[in-house]
């Protein structure tokens, strides 16, 4: 009989709770991954996301190695891959980490459980987030992430016996039906990856933090960078908030004011990605229904909106700060937020897109998609939610104050490297005589504005608007509030601060800076 630890998006040793109490058992315990080709056909998936995982599983079976074990690779539904592996060698039971993932992952974990019960096997999933399962009300929820983020981080275990077993060939990504999806920028995956971009964010890079994340070309540098080693589970959030915490600790003791601002910023953002998740978690139909019903059909879905669709995805909407960003991101699979929440928001508002079609192009550029997280944001930045303010951002604007120099633009605008920063922010403003003296062919090297983003935005907001003004709208955003709002406790106050207590220690030191 083998002890099955299952791992999911959850690719690391420590701090692991489902290899830990594998481990306890006494059984030989079986490291498992399972690849799921119906997984990757899902449409928020691609081949980014694919080579990504690929190099966090080769670094997990390094991790697991270096314990005495070993990774075992299968490929095909996971129910079927368990019911083989019990009949040949008798599963004791089963340990997995709880997953907050697509519609999709959640009804084959039903799945998996429904046959468990039916074999008479016992599966045992455990929290690896501040997110919980079945939380019928949010009141308290920060406090208990507080709790389980001081809680000790769990130390890489021994396999002193472990059930190794062949491993089925690595499917490329053409064989799962992904599509070619070059990304040259791409972060590597895998632990050290993220430890390294952690600890590097923590002494060097993080200093400017705070004021540096709204800019794509600044935070490019300035954030951690540690967001799809998270998504994917080679950091895990407790040990993250811990060294985050510590270092806070040793500048706040040098008293540097832009280090400490920055990474109480940083901690935040640590809790504010586990609130977002919770909301999934809560509601996993936030992952293709409008939260509020009022904005159901309230945006034009078909075939003939597809062009506008495809000329944001490929950076040719003719504002040239949205399409830096679009092709930045499709380059390098990673945009800052503001910026992620700026080309939302100007799909949604000022293309007037429905907000299911962008998503899930954004999901799939994403090397660090977490649908925790994109899809309440998709519909928050899109006005759907029913609580929230309609943020349009004004594209003219957020390119003068993010890029006033134009540095982003040119680099991924070449075609208007030649254009003076007076007119490149709005290249439609200069004469067409002009914009060919520069080297640019009005509509053809470089397209004009799809849409008069003015008039776009107050026809947007008129819309949205209106609709909040509709009978029992208020009642219904009220409920909405209810269920997913924050509480605030937890978060770090806005009044004078006092430097925290250390955190515990981690197991292993791997998180010394």
């Amino acid at each position: 009989m083998i002890s099955v630890v299952w791992f999911k998006r959850d690719l690391r040793v420590h701090d692991h709770a489902a290899l830990t109490a594998a481990v306890a058992s006494g059984h030989p315990v079986l490291a498992l991954y399972i690849v799921e080709p119906e997984l990757w056909r899902q449409p928020a998936l691609s081949g980014r996301q694919f080579a990504f995982l690929g190099e966090c599983l080769d670094d997990l079976d390094r991790q697991l190695r270096g314990c005495g074990g070993a990774l075992v690779r299968r490929t095909g539904d996971a129910v079927h891959v368990l019911a083989d592996l019990h009949t040949r060698h008798g599963i004791a039971q089963i340990h997995a980490h709880e997953e907050t993932g697509l519609e999709w992952t959640f009804a084959r974990d039903k799945a998996v459980r429904r046959w468990a019960r039916q074999a008479g096997v016992p599966l045992v999933e455990h929290r690896q987030h501040g997110v919980w399962r079945a939380l019928n009300r949010r009141d308290g929820w920060a406090a208990r992430w507080v709790r389980m983020m001081a809680a000790p981080v769990l130390p890489r275990p021994a396999l002193t016996r472990p059930a190794i077993l062949p491993s089925d060939p690595w499917p490329d990504a053409a064989e799962l039906g992904l599509a070619d999806d070059p990304c040259p920028g791409r972060q590597r995956g895998g632990r050290r990856e993220g430890i390294a971009l952690l600890g590097s964010f923590l002494t060097e890079r993080g200093q400017f933090y705070r004021s540096a994340m709204s800019s794509p070309l600044e935070g490019a540098e300035a954030c951690s960078r540690i967001s799809a080693h998270l998504a994917f589970g080679c950091l895990s959030m407790r040990e993250s908030h811990q060294a985050a915490t510590r270092a806070l600790l040793r500048w706040s003791e040098r008293e540097d004011k832009h280090w400490t601002g920055s990474i109480r910023s940083f901690i935040a953002r640590l809790h504010w990605h586990c609130h977002f998740i919770q909301k999934l978690e809560d509601q996993p139909s936030i992952e293709h229904t409008n939260l509020h019903p009022a904005y159901a059909d309230l945006r034009p879905v078909g075939p003939e909106h597809e062009a506008l669709v495809a000329a944001w995805r490929q950076g040719q909407t003719g504002f040239p700060f949205v399409d830096a960003c679009m092709r930045s991101l499709g380059a390098t699979g990673w945009l800052n937020f503001r910026m992620r929440s700026m080309v939302m928001a100007f799909s949604s508002y000022h293309l007037w897109q429905d907000w299911r079609r962008p998503a899930q192009e954004l999901a799939r550029l994403f090397t660090d998609f977490e649908p925790g997280i994109h899809f309440p944001q998709a519909q928050m930045q899109s006005g759907t939610t029913g609580v929230n303010t309609a943020r349009i951002y004004n594209p003219v604007k957020q390119s003068l104050d993010q890029d006033p120099d134009g540095v982003f633009i040119r680099r991924w605008l070449p075609e208007l490297a030649a254009v003076p920063t007076e007119f490149l922010h709005q290249p439609w403003t200069a004469p067409d005589d002009l914009l060919r003296g520069w080297g640019v062919e009005p509509g053809a090297t470089y397209p004009r504005p799809l849409v008069d983003h003015v008039a776009a935005a107050r026809f947007a907001r008129e819309r949205i608007y209106t609709v909040r003004k509709g009978a029992g709208f208020r009642q219904t955003a009220n409920g909405i509030q209810q269920r997913h709002g924050s509480r605030k406790a937890g978060l770090p106050p806005t009044g004078k601060r006092r430097a925290p207590k250390p955190a515990p220690t981690p197991g292993q030191g791997e998180f010394s800076f």
